[in-house]
This record gives structure tokens, C-alpha cells and sequence, in this order.
């Protein structure tokens, strides 16, 4: 089958080659990929990619051969999946429970946009506990998983303040609920009962200033790749006896599937809309990655097989 697989060159970060069908476990079933969603940390991979590695966290396509072992869809049927890797071939063998059964009424790229973004937003917000009537402030909104969490928080009766420094992606966050939007952590009036930060460097130390005190920061990312520092004494100033907290989106582990469904059943009932940027067929991945690489792409890219 053709598969996508790392270069390590960032002029063309990935190259289209002949690989052998994936041979699936008893708990899995084969999937013929038609739509797979780029992530960021999925590029920041690439840039040092090691021997064997196969990307590839968000597929939507047809299930062509159930699992062994009886569990998932028995039959042919459409999908969203959200396998460790692999994705960005013909063919991916996924564990039935990251699978979840897509609907006629989505298209396998508004699929394909669910998996990662969608299920850590859900599992962020389940983190924050309940968001109804509370301040939530959240950095780096612009992306994916901002989205996602906008919408799902305002939806529960929180009040959103989003961070991003793109006018025309902060219009748009006040489309999906968000009460404010600033361009700066500094920006924000607090204080917040809740902080989702995935920026790092200054970002979190200008947004924990904002957090009440005894609120939660919760981070669950640092894309601008830069470290944090923080000074004890500067809880005294606000954020007296916060709490900070990591977050895996993967813990607790399992119970894949059954975000999957959630997530598809919202995007089927108009609750949830993801936000895409660029459908491309999967030959223009490179120019995909170098334009996600550049911030060129507002929103998910997803990459057919047609």
C-alpha cells in the first residue's frame, strides 16, 4: 500500500512510499483511510522523526475488515478512528475501542477533524470540572482544540475569555460563545476560576497572574516551545494556594470510542463544528505541513485519499 513516512527533511518533510499492509491485532479492525487530520504535534515529530515511525492520530474511513475477536463494527462500515499511528496511508489497523461509527450525514473530513482536538477538549473541560457560571480563561485558542473547548465551555454556561493574536480567528471564537477575546494573557481581567493554558513561556506565568485565588491552572501544552518559569512569591500577588495541573489527553486511558461517538453526535446535531482550513488531496501533504509549519492554514488541515 502507499504510505506517507518521515524524511527528516524540512523541504519536504514527508515522501509518498510502497509499505506492507498493516497486519491487524484480534481488537482491531482494518480501516481504508479516505481522510486523515494533520496536528501540530504531529509536524514538531517530523522535524526529528525516529526510524519507523509511521504518523497518522485521525482517520475517517471504511472499516473493509472487522476485528478477530468480534468487538467493534461487525460489517462494513464508515468510521472515525484515532490509532497511536499509521494514519497517513491507504490502509490503518485501529483498536475498536478508538473507533466510532460516522454517520451519513458527516463527510469523512469533518470526521477526520474530531479525534485529537476534539477528545482533549472534552476530557479538558472534564478536568475542569463543572464550567457552568465559572471564568474560564484559555491561552493559544486559535487552534483546534481551542475551538473545540470554546464552544463546549460556553455551551455548559461558562464564560469563555479566548487568547489569540489573529483578529480574524478571534471573530470567529466569538461566533462559537466565547464572552471576550484579547491578544495577551496580560490582557485578560480576571480573576479566573479556571486557566487552560498550551503556550509555555511567558504565556503561563501572565495567565496564572489572572487565575483567583485557590482556581486551577490546567496545561496541557507549549507550543511556543519555549519553557516556563515562575517565582513562588508571585502567588502572593493573586493566585494564592492555586493549584497547577498537567494533562495528558490519554489519561485516564480508554474510552476512546465512546468520546468519538460524543463528539460525532454533537458535529451530527449541529452542537459542534469544526473548524477547517484546508481539504487537500493527500500528494500536496509536504506543501500542507510547510504551510502548517508557517501558520499559513487557519484551522484543521485534512487531506483525502480520493
Amino acid at each position: 500500500m502507499k504510505a506517507l513516512i518521515p524524511t527528516g527533511d524540512p523541504a519536504e518533510p514527508v515522501v509518498l512510499a510502497d509499505v506492507p499492509e498493516p497486519a491487524p491485532r484480534p481488537n482491531e479492525a482494518l480501516v481504508r483511510v479516505e481522510a486523515f487530520s494533520v496536528n501540530r504535534g504531529e509536524t514538531f515529530k517530523l522535524e526529528a522523526p525516529l526510524p519507523g515511525d509511521r504518523p497518522g492520530k485521525d482517520v475517517a474511513g471504511l472499516v473493509v475488515q472487522p476485528a478477530a475477536d468480534g468487538s467493534g463494527p461487525t460489517g462494513i462500515a464508515r468510521v472515525v478512528g484515532h490509532p497511536m499511528a499509521g494514519g497517513w496511508a491507504e490502509f490503518v489497523a485501529v483498536p475498536t475501542d478508538a473507533l466510532a461509527v460516522l454517520p451519513d450525514a458527516l463527510s469523512a473530513v469533518q470526521g477526520a477533524a474530531l479525534p485529537l482536538a476534539g477528545i482533549t477538549a472534552l476530557r479538558l473541560l472534564r478536568a475542569a470540572g463543572p464550567v457552568a457560571g465559572r471564568r474560564v480563561l484559555l491561552t493559544g485558542a486559535s487552534g483546534g482544540v481551542g475551538h473545540y473547548v470554546t464552544e463546549l465551555a460556553a455551551a455548559g454556561g461558562a464564560e469563555v475569555t479566548a487568547v489569540t493574536r489573529d483578529a480574524e480567528r478571534g471573530a470567529r471564537l466569538l461566533e462559537l460563545g466565547a464572552a471576550e477575546v484579547v491578544h495577551d494573557p496580560a490582557e485578560a481581567r480576571g480573576p479566573y476560576d479556571v486557566v487552560l493554558e498550551s503556550t509555555g513561556g511567558r504565556a503561563l506565568p501572565a495567565a496564572l497572574a489572572r487565575l483567583a485565588r485557590g482556581g486551577t491552572l490546567i496545561w496541557f501544552g507549549q507550543a511556543s516551545r519555549t519553557p516556563v518559569t515562575l517565582d513562588f512569591f508571585d502567588f502572593f500577588s493573586g493566585p494564592e494556594s492555586a493549584v497547577i495541573r498537567h494533562f495528558h489527553y490519554l489519561d485516564p486511558r480508554g474510552g476512546l470510542g465512546d468520546d468519538l461517538a460524543t463528539l460525532v453526535r454533537l458535529t451530527a446535531t449541529g452542537r459542534l463544528h469544526p473548524e477547517i482550513g484546508r481539504v487537500a488531496d493527500w500528494a500536496g501533504t509536504a506543501t500542507v505541513l510547510t504551510d502548517l509549519r508557517d501558520r499559513r492554514i487557519r484551522g484543521k488541515a485534512v487531506l483525502t485519499l480520493s
